[in-house]
Parts: structure tokens; sequence; C-alpha cells
């Protein structure tokens, strides 16, 4: 009897009407069925699986794949100093900066986990980007590049990173230490130099 009651269509209509009537109720759940809905929302992509890094452009953009898909993820809530680009000359730490992705890339053995936030002008996904480390315990790149000086906090777009408190608080170690950029902490900031030049 009740195999064929969970069975019947009445049965299914009602649970799907159930769930969304919860959706109205809570916009988390009504957020999560959209982006289901949704396949190109950046949410559609799977948080729980690894993407491999294929290539690492700066302190912060790197392409990934998996499954034959490649994308190439701008972090979110960062800006490292710029790399030589065109005619444009690069800043300072600029090369120190990629250098230090590359090698929380090596250390990640080239997995990260990505943590889709929106998708910028270029068509490239903003997301937080992570790794497993010793013991299960997630790694932030973000976190990682701001304490070790080389990024600054991107305050202007960062609310809406998931973390972008802890990278806020990640900045201020490296202020503190005076590491990275903060060892010259009049050097021009990426964003208006990439005014300068674009």
């Amino acid at each position: 009897m009740l195999k064929k009651l969970l069975n019947s269509p009445i049965f299914l209509l009602g649970s799907v009407a159930i769930i969304a009537l919860a959706a109205a109720h809570s916009p988390q759940t009504k957020s999560l069925v959209e982006a289901a809905a949704d396949s190109t929302s950046p949410h559609a992509i799977a948080l729980s699986e690894n993407w491999e890094v294929v290539s690492v452009a700066d302190g912060d953009t790197i392409t990934v794949k998996r499954d034959g898909e490649t994308k190439k993820i701008r972090f979110c809530g960062i800006d490292s100093p710029e790399v030589k680009h065109g005619k444009a000359p690069g800043q300072a730490f600029g090369n120190e900066a990629r250098e230090k992705l590359r090698s929380l890339v090596a250390t990640a053995k080239n997995q990260v986990i990505i943590i889709p936030v929106e998708s910028d002008r270029y068509g490239r996904t903003v997301a937080e980007v992570m790794a497993s480390g010793k013991g299960d315990v997630e790694v932030s790149f973000q976190e990682e590049m701001l304490k070790s000086g080389m990024a600054y906090y991107y305050s202007k777009y960062a609310a809406k990173c998931p973390n972008h408190e802890a990278f806020a608080k990640a900045e201020e170690i490296a202020k503190g230490s005076k590491a990275g950029v903060w060892s010259n902490p009049s050097l021009e900031k990426p964003w208006d130099y990439r005014k300068r030049y674009r």
C-alpha cells in the first residue's frame, strides 16, 4: 500500500508543491532552486568536485578544466599586482604574485575547488578558490595570497564573496608584517594601474 502511494502521480505532484512552497518562503532555498533550474548560473558548477588547473595567468586568474570543459577563473575579492602585458610594463610584485599562486597550485597538485560567485564582463567565472589541505582542512587561495602580501583586498567587489571578512583580516596580517606589497605602501594599486594602461 505504501509503495503504491509513493509511486502515485498525486503524491509526486504534492511533493513538488511542498518544495515550491518552501522555496517561496525561504530566500536561500529559492536561490538554490533557481540556480539548479538555470544551467547558465555560476552556481550550477558542482562545488564538491575538483577542477584541474591548467594555467596560471597572474596572481588572481587561473584556467581550469574538468570533463572536457575549460573555464577561466578570476579570484573573488582580491586584486594582485599586474604582470607585463602588451605595452604595459607590469607592476612591482606582479611576477612574484604569479609565482606564489603557482606554488599554491603545485602544492594542491593542480586540484582546486571552485565556489562560483558571478560572471564578469569578460566572461570569466568570479569565484573563491580552495584546495584540500592536511587533515581535510580547506586552504583558501585568496587568504594565502593576501597574507603573503601578493594581493590586495578588493573591497569594491568583495561583498559578494562568501568569505570576504576573512579576506579583510588576511590583508591586515600582511600589513602588520609588511609582507610583499606592504613593504612599500606607496605602490600603485592594480586597479589604478589598469586605468592608466587599458
